[in-house]
C-alpha cells in the first residue's frame, strides 16, 4: 500500500509499464507484490484489472528466503471511480491510491485533488494550475 511503499523497496526499478493510457485515470490502486521475475508482464490474480507493473534493474537482488523480487503491480477494481464515477469513491480514494501522473519508477506517487475526487484547491486556483496535471 502506497504509504507502506518505502523508497528502499523501489529503488531498483528501471521503468514502469502501462497497460492503459493514464491520463484518463484519477487514480491507480499499487502494491508491492512477490514476483518471481525482474521484468515481464506479471501474473494478475485480483478482482478488476492490472493497469501497470514496474521492471527492475539488473542491480535487484531477489530475496533470500523466497527467490522472489518486490515488484510495484498497479491496478483498480471494479467498483473504482473509472467504472463507477458516482460510486464509492466519486470523492474519494482508497487508501493505497495515487495519482498516476505523479509515478515513475523509484518513486512512490501521492494522492492530489483529482485522485481524491475534488476540485483543485485554493491553492491551485491562485497559482492558475487546471486539472488534470
Amino acid at each position: 500500500m502506497s504509504s507502506l511503499i518505502s523508497a528502499d523497496e523501489i529503488s531498483h526499478e528501471s521503468e514502469i509499464v502501462w497497460l492503459e493510457d493514464t491520463d484518463q485515470l484519477d487514480y491507480v490502486r499499487q502494491s508491492l507484490d512477490r514476483l518471481s521475475t525482474r521484468k515481464g508482464k506479471p501474473a494478475y490474480h485480483r478482482d478488476g484489472r492490472m493497469v501497470g507493473y514496474a521492471i527492475l534493474g539488473p542491480d535487484a537482488k531477489p530475496s533470500r528466503a523466497s527467490g522472489t523480487f518486490r515488484r510495484r503491480v498497479f491496478w483498480l477494481l471494479p467498483h473504482d471511480r473509472d467504472s463507477k464515477p458516482e460510486g464509492l469513491y466519486a470523492k474519494s480514494a482508497p487508501a493505497e491510491a495515487v495519482d498516476p501522473r505523479t509515478l515513475e519508477p523509484r518513486v512512490k506517487g501521492y494522492k492530489t485533488e483529482r485522485s481524491e475526487g475534488g476540485p483543485p484547491s485554493a491553492a491551485m486556483q491562485e497559482l492558475g494550475i487546471q486539472l488534470p496535471l
